[in-house]
């Protein structure tokens, strides 16, 4: 025990003793500079230190007390740490980090200090030294090239001068220093051009430039920092050469292109007029957009004529003389044709070609009111004196050589020539009616109307309204036998000649030439037939002014604006702007022509101004694709076809129109790329495949009810239905579902195939041909099965008759013809006897207990035929035979004679005796004596 107290009392004294002595052995605290100036070079670790970093403590060399431990860094974020290299001396090293970017910082400042290493190993009683202050500058890499301030740099001299500078090109560097983020030096890339460049990116000329040698120049200028780090891209520069000052209108472009469906453009949005300061006192500019070679004069809607007529709200009822050559109208395939005008109709007469109408073309009622339309492009006859070149005319077929009615074209008039039929009062009335015009013979496209309100005859020519300056009187025309023909392109003279012939032969081009009589066209519909789709335009119209003055033709293809002042006319030219309203229009060029008169203060005109020749480049719109589609293949009874509806061909058609864009960002529900199209149809034709319909007893029609409200009108024949008009594809849906088929006698008939096609813009665009098979089941037993393939009839009704076991299939009941439906009853009224007869034959023998019947004889009495009628009996029992309803029927004559008074009778009898039938069956089958049960097959029942 005692020695435990002194040995704890002897560690108590020593530990005193070895606190004291380490107290007196660190007594110095480290020492340092006071501050320190670093450098350190981007993206490197290392800081070059001045004064180097080194710690002294005056407690060296004894151990720990008198060495180095640690440096430590005092401030935020800063991205250095300091280390130790040697603890005897002192010395150590400072580092970065992470990446030091000297274009994030250029500078650091933070404090520093050291720590000795205490007096023991576990460093106790450590001390630090004073705080120093360490300033570091990052020094710069030169990793960035110059760029320049600007894409593209633009001037305009004019020739002759020099210039000190033309313009100036500016660049930049990134990087951090002085050194390598100025720009030392630029020059130009491009060799042997008259242009130099100076430190500051000063462009000047070396020479006087010549408007005449070159109007414009493109040079490449590249910078160098002061680092020599050359630009990685060079920048262009566009210089523009403008002559000496000339008076003109400057800054337009030769060609504009025209996206098809982007409405009003503007073709001359940086068009100014540069007078060279003289004085004036009003502007006046003429722009004309030429289209003459655009299909009729200019782009137009290429609408076949009856359906042109029928989208501007005309009259029904014109002949149209000039149609498309085919299987009906085949008296133009012999003309000549222009196919190139973007599917518009146009006959060419060369004085060679001409055309008989047939008879059952030519309108045969023309009375006191008629209108003749035509387009007509004519040039100036040849010869000193012209003959007659005759569009239109009516004369004697033999004999004779009388003209009843013609129009034709004489030494650049245009007469009209009408002589009507003697009457008992009649005398001399007006028969030649004449127009003298510049248009007649300008060899340009012009829609001519002549309207007859007899005796007054008025001409339409482009929409505007002109009066005959000659009316010439003649006795009218004596009736007579003679047969008359309708010619177009010559005249026919069928007599007074050896050999009929036709004479007065026309030169120059028709289309759309009609007759229709009874009515004469409104101006309405005039303007609505001849419009042009597109034109000159004014976007903006309220930022002109009232400084301006302007009004179009009514073509809207010539534009006059004037204005008292430069500023006027300059914002008017820029707000000229062409458009074209067709969603399809005609690709190619458009012709521009400008023409400016200025006038000075008391002069006519004091500045000449060149005229302009620009064009417009219609782009060809994206064609679409029109698709058809439907059920192919569809299955109809025999009986539905002779119903009075009977059947829809296309319930199920879907037609729909696809574009296909470039533009691959473009996407649809269908496919990426392809967009679906709202737009027109013209017409849709469904025509028979095979063998042509046989009027007696098949049609192929469309109620006219399914045509109201819809511009649309149909015709039909032996070979097919025809839908036309400018309507869209809905309401053509709507239609062609409504097209039905019928056949009175379908017997020999398994099948009709049909084809479905339609088109836009007058065959332009044309669908894919949808065919569509119905097969003609004339097997009850198979229509059952089938008709689950068939589309059901809206106007079917279910028919039940008591009886049939099975209900008799609705579709060969609904919609009967009056005459099959006698027949129908008839047939009833007889197998109803025949299967009261029956029932009461089964009935009896089995009360007789006869067991023989089940070896299956016959009873002539009741041999039916299964030919006819069916008859399903329990496999386990057999009946005593079966007669047929033509066999009952041949046995009983005189009741088939008195059928037609004895109908009613008989379905009365039918259906209280059907009633009774059913409750013996009860009976019979409660008894267990007969273990069948009637079961009639409506399969074979004749209709």
């Amino acid at each position: 025990m005692k020695m435990c107290v002194i040995t704890a009392m002897l560690f108590l004294v020593i530990s005193g003793q070895c606190g004291i002595l380490a107290g007196k052995v660190n007594k110095h605290k480290p020492w340092i500079e006071t501050s320190y100036h670093g450098v350190i070079t981007e993206n490197m670790d290392t800081v070059m230190l001045d004064p180097p970093l080194v710690a002294l403590d005056k407690d060296a060399p004894v151990p720990y007390a008198g060495e180095i431990c640690a440096f430590k860094i005092h401030g935020q974020e800063a991205p250095f740490e300091a280390e130790v290299l040697n603890r005897t001396s002192g010395v150590g090293v400072l580092r970065a980090r992470g990446p030091i970017d000297c274009e994030q910082q250029k500078e650091y400042t933070f404090i520093i200090q050291a720590y000795d290493c205490g007096a023991s190993p576990t460093g106790a009683n450590w001390k630090k030294s004073h705080k120093a202050v360490v300033h570091i500058q990052v020094d710069d890499v030169n990793e960035f090239s110059p760029v320049f301030r600007e894409p593209l740099y633009r001037a305009t001299v004019t020739e002759g001068k020099i210039y000190d500078s033309i313009l100036q090109v500016e660049a930049w560097d990134q990087d951090c220093s002085p050194q390598y983020s100025q720009i030392c030096n630029y020059e130009i890339v491009t060799q042997d051009t008259p242009f130099a460049i100076d430190r500051n990116g000063n462009i000047r000329n070396t020479e006087r430039l010549s408007y005449d040698k070159q109007q414009h120049y493109k040079i490449m200028v590249t910078a160098y920092d002061c680092g020599q780090k050359r630009a990685m891209e060079s920048v262009p520069v566009h210089i523009d050469v403008k002559p000496v000052c000339k008076p003109g209108w400057q800054g337009w472009n030769k060609r504009m292109d025209y996206e098809p469906g982007t409405g009003s453009k503007q073709l001359f949005p940086k068009m100014h007029l540069e007078t060279c300061d003289g004085p004036l006192s009003s502007v006046r500019a003429m722009v004309e957009l030429q289209t003459s070679h655009i299909g009729k004069g200019c782009d137009r809607e290429t609408y076949s004529e009856k359906s042109l007529q029928k989208l501007c709200g005309a009259a029904s009822g014109s002949t149209d003389l000039l149609p498309a050559p085919s299987v009906s109208t085949n008296w133009t395939a012999s003309l000549l044709t222009d196919s190139g005008r973007d599917s518009d109709l146009i006959f060419r007469f060369d004085g060679r070609q001409a055309a008989n109408i047939p008879e059952w073309v030519v309108p045969q009622n023309l009375t006191d009111q008629f209108t003749i339309a035509t387009w007509m492009k004519h040039g100036p006859s040849p010869g000193l004196r012209a003959e007659k070149e005759t569009l239109l005319c009516n004369s004697d077929k033999t004999e004779m050589n009388r003209h009843h009615y013609s129009l034709y074209v004489h030494n650049c008039r245009l007469v009209f020539l009408l002589r009507r039929d003697f009457i008992q009062l009649d005398s001399f009335r007006p028969a030649e009616f004449h127009w003298r015009l510049e248009q007649i013979c300008d060899k340009e496209w012009h829609y001519y109307v002549i309207n007859v309100e007899f005796p007054s005859v008025t001409l339409f020519v482009d929409g505007v309204t002109y009066e005959p300056y000659l009316v010439t009187d003649d006795w009218p025309i004596h009736p007579s036998e003679i047969d008359v023909q309708l010619t177009v392109g010559a005249c026919w003279q069928g007599g007074e000649v050896t050999t009929p012939r036709f004479t007065q032969y026309f030169r120059g081009s028709l289309s759309g030439l009609t007759i229709r009589p009874g009515k004469i066209a409104t101006q309405k519909v005039i303007s609505c037939l001849q419009a042009c789709k597109e034109g000159l335009d004014i976007s903006s119209l309220e930022s002109l002014g009232k400084g301006i003055k302007f009004h179009f033709n009514p073509a809207q293809s010539v534009l006059v604006m004037e204005a008292d002042d430069l500023e006027s006319i300059n914002t008017a030219m820029t707000k000229v702007s062409y458009i074209n309203s067709r969603q399809f229009p005609t690709p190619g060029l458009r012709k521009l022509h400008i023409t400016t008169t200025v006038q000075c203060f008391g002069e006519d005109t004091c500045i000449s101004i060149p005229d302009i020749k620009a064009m417009v480049m219609v782009l060809p719109p994206s064609e679409p694709r029109i698709t058809i589609a439907g059920v192919e293949r569809l299955v109809w009874p025999a009986a539905q076809l002779r119903a009075p509806f009977g059947v829809a061909l296309f319930k199920d058609i879907h037609i729909i129109s696809t574009v296909t864009k470039t533009d691959a960002t473009l996407s649809s529900a269908r496919r990426p790329g392809v967009l679906e199209l709202m737009h027109n149809l013209d017409y849709c034709d469904v025509l028979v495949i095979g063998e042509e319909l046989n009027p007696e007893w098949e049609s192929l029609e469309i109620h006219h009810s399914s045509l109201l409200g819809k511009h649309l009108d149909a015709t039909n024949s032996t070979s097919g239905i025809s839908i036309y008009g400018v309507d869209s594809m809905v309401h053509y849906e709507q239609a062609i579902r409504q097209v039905r088929y019928h056949n009175w006698k379908p017997g020999g008939l398994s099948e009709r195939r049909f084809r479905l096609s339609c088109s836009e813009l007058n065959g332009r665009y044309t669908s894919n041909e949808f065919n569509l098979e119905i097969g003609i089941v004339h097997s009850s037993e198979a229509v059952e099965h089938v008709n689950h393939m068939a589309i059901q009839s809206q106007y079917m009704r279910p028919v039940h008759h008591p009886l049939v076991v099975h209900t008799v299939n609705s579709d060969h009941i609904s919609g009967t013809p009056p005459a099959a439906t006698v027949v129908i009853v008839m047939c009833i009224a007889a197998l109803v006897v025949i299967v009261v007869l029956g029932i009461y034959r089964i009935h009896t023998t089995h009360q007789d207990g006869s067991k023989e019947d089940e070896e299956g004889r016959k009873d002539p009495e009741m041999d039916w035929d299964d030919s006819n009628l069916n008859i399903t009996v329990n496999p386990m029992e057999s009946i005593n035979g079966t007669q047929t309803a033509e066999e009952v029927m041949e046995e009983e004559p005189d009741e088939e004679e008195d059928e037609d008074e004895e109908d009613d009778e008989l379905a009365d009898l039918s259906s209280a005796e059907s009633e009774d039938s059913d409750e013996e069956e009860e009976t019979n089958i409660q008894k267990g004596k007969v273990k069948g049960k009637l079961e009639w097959d409506p399969s074979t029942l004749p209709y």
